[in-house]
This record gives C-alpha cells, structure tokens and sequence, in this order.
C-alpha cells in the first residue's frame, strides 16, 4: 500500500465524519411528532415503486379510500399518487430517487410505498443507493416497525429497527483503498440511538408490553454495537415496570424459532443491519415476507411498505396481476392506526385475519391457479362491510 493510496481513504474517511457529524447535529434540531388532528387536510402518497410494486400498492390504497371513505368525500383525506420511482428513472438521473419525486413525496406527511428494485453486482443497472436508504435519510424516517403475529403459537413480536445509522448510513460509500484492501463503515450516534429506544419504550408502555430486548453483538463490535447497548440500558432505566434484557443478534436468530423461548421475547430494539435480517426471519412465522408490511417513522414524516422485493420475475413473466397485496395491506393497518383512525385499523386488521387465516375463500398464489391482486382486494372489502 503506497502513502498516495493511505491520503486517498484517508480524505475519504474525513469526508464521511463531517458529513455524519452534521447529521448528528441536525438531529439535535428536530422539533416533536407532527400533529395529524391539526391539519386541515391530510395528503396520502402513493408511490408504487418497480416491479409488482404499482399493482399491490394501488391495491392497498383501493382499500384504504373504501375504508375512509367519508373522510375522503369531506375533503379531509386526499389521495395522491406520485410516479417515476422506477429503477429506470432512477439511473437515468444516477440517483437513488430523482428530484422531481423527492420534491412531490416532501408534500406528503404520509406514504404508502411500494418496493422498489436495489442494484447489487451482477445487475446491468450501475451501483446507485437503494431507493428506501436515500428516502429514510432524506425524509429522516429513523424508526423501522415491524410487527409479527401468530396467536396460535403465542408469537406476538414487535421489531424497531433503527433506519438511518448502523451499517446501512454509509453503505454505498465504502472505500476500496487497494484492490486487495476494502473498507465499510458503521455509524452511531447518541442521538440516533436514544430516539429509537425512546420509542420503543414508549410503545411498550401504551400497548403494556413487559419486556424489551436489545439486539446487537456487542461483544465484538464493541465500539458501535457497545455504544447502542449501553445508550438503550440508559433509556430502559426511565421505564422501571418494563424488563430489558440483552441478546446478541446470532443467538437471538436461534431462539426465534425455539418454541420454548420464543414467547418470551415481545419488544425488539435493534440496529439496522441486523434489524434487516432478523424481521424477514420473523416474517416466515406469519407466511413469509409477502404477508408482512412495515412502518417507517420520522417526526414530520411516515412511510409504510411491504418488506419484501419488487419481483421482476413475476413481471418478466407476466404475472403481475397475481401478486400478493396481504404486504401492503398489513403497512395501511399501521398506516391507519398512525393516522389516529385506530378503529379503522383494527377493522383492517380484523379482516386479513378472517381472509388469510381463518375462512381462506380466495387463495393466491402467485399464478393463474389462484386468485388475482384485485380479486383478494375485493375478498377483503366484501369481508369489511361483514363486521
């Protein structure tokens, strides 16, 4: 390694510390939650993202507006759809989510998300930043909230994954300092750690949950993952009818599927990565990624999604249409509930359990054998005007 290859990572790294030192700093700044009772009217994006993306969110919306229906009608609620998310309009602007739509998804408090297609090496796409990564940062959407439910397995899990720090805050700003030598880089901030636990906290108390686990792998990463422990222990300690305890990330994927230890667990803090991982392990206990949505929440913003993929094969394959909304419509449960419409959400919630769980009239499956996007949509808002 010459000294000219060492002063180049070297700048680099500098670059990254000003950069991330700056988002610490803004943090500080930040004002409370935003009110939703104060405001006039309440926009809803809808961005469908690539792929089945468009097909599942719109899918969800359909319900939504069905469901708030009088809302809507009285001008309270509106409804706007924003486009060009696609994997194509991003690399033609090299960006990971062009101006135009940040500009147009900046005008929405609320956004229902459809998945969006990440390049990874291999693909013909060039290596731009994943599209939910920049929108996170960009809209600081620093809580990831991720729900798993199985009641007859005594599995009732919920998952805050912290959004903006961690590995994933710079992970498209590595530096390959040789061709024998890279690096990445892991990010944690007092700030960004302390909200996120604070929020979990908080959840727990309201929902009186006892117990909250802290993820991490402290052990070796002792200098990020320590900081994330030690911060969130701090928090737990204002929380004293809650128990905390601790787990690293690698027996903790054990233990999920230990049915005599897995009931214990109820509410998960984490860091990003990890967050990432062990949420689609947890989603198998529900049916897999496709029956699971998520939360993203700042204090001005909120975006919910599905947690799996845009799947192009489906698309190439021209099956689109018989893409599974259940994602989508568990994110507009959440959506719904963050909104204040918590009787509408826990009607939501109601209803996919009668269709996915319990009477199961319609089936999808992904293929001309089962039903339709559109078909399962109207299965569930037939079910709605049931209960």
């Amino acid at each position: 390694m010459t000294e000219v290859q060492i002063k180049a990572a070297l700048e680099k790294f500098e670059a990254l510390i000003r950069e991330q030192d700056a988002r610490s700093e803004a943090i500080k700044q930040q004002g409370d939650f935003i009110d939703y009772s104060t405001l006039d009217k309440l926009t809803i994006g809808v961005c469908g993202g690539d792929g089945i993306g468009p097909i599942i969110t719109n899918e969800a919306a359909r319900v939504l507006e069905f469901l708030l229906k009088e809302d809507v009608e009285a001008g309270k609620i509106e409804f706007k759809t924003i486009d060009g998310l696609t994997i194509e309009n991003r690399v033609a602007v090299n960006k990971a989510i062009p101006d135009d739509v940040l500009e147009e998804l900046k005008k929405c408090p609320v956004i229902l998300k459809g998945p969006t297609t990440t390049p990874q090496a291999g693909d013909p796409w060039p290596n731009i930043e994943s599209a939910n990564v920049a929108m996170r940062k960009a809209l600081d959407l620093f809580a990831n909230l991720r729900p798993v439910k199985v009641p007859e397995e005594g599995i009732d899990w919920t998952f805050f994954r912290e959004n903006t720090e961690g590995a994933y805050a710079v992970g498209s700003k590595g530096v390959n300092i040789t061709d024998d030598l890279a690096m990445d880089f892991v990010v944690t901030t007092t700030e960004g750690t302390q909200r996120i636990a604070r929020l979990a906290y908080d959840y727990a108390r309201r929902n009186k949950k006892d117990r909250v686990s802290i993820i991490q792998k402290a052990n070796v990463i002792k200098t990020t993952d320590g900081k994330f422990l030690n911060l969130c222990k701090e928090i737990g300690k204002e929380y004293p009818e809650i128990t905390t305890d601790e787990w690293y990330i690698d027996i903790t994927t054990a233990k999920l599927i230990d049915k005599k230890r897995r009931t214990d667990f109820k509410v998960f803090v984490l860091p990003n990565l990890y967050g990432d991982i062990i949420t689609d392990e947890a989603a198998e206990f529900q049916g897999g990624v496709g029956t699971a949505g998520s939360a993203n929440i700042g204090k001005k913003y909120a975006m919910f999604e599905a947690i799996h993929g845009s799947a192009p094969r489906m698309m190439r394959e021209g099956r689109g249409q018989y893409a599974d909304p259940c994602s989508m419509l568990r994110a507009a449960v959440m959506l719904l509930s963050h909104i204040g419409k918590q009787a509408e959400a826990d009607k939501l919630e109601r209803a996919l359990d009668i269709c996915m769980y319990e009477e199961k009239k319609l089936k999808i499956t992904g293929r001309a054998d089962g039903a339709t996007c559109e078909d399962f949509g109207n299965y569930v808002m037939e079910t709605l005007t049931t209960l």
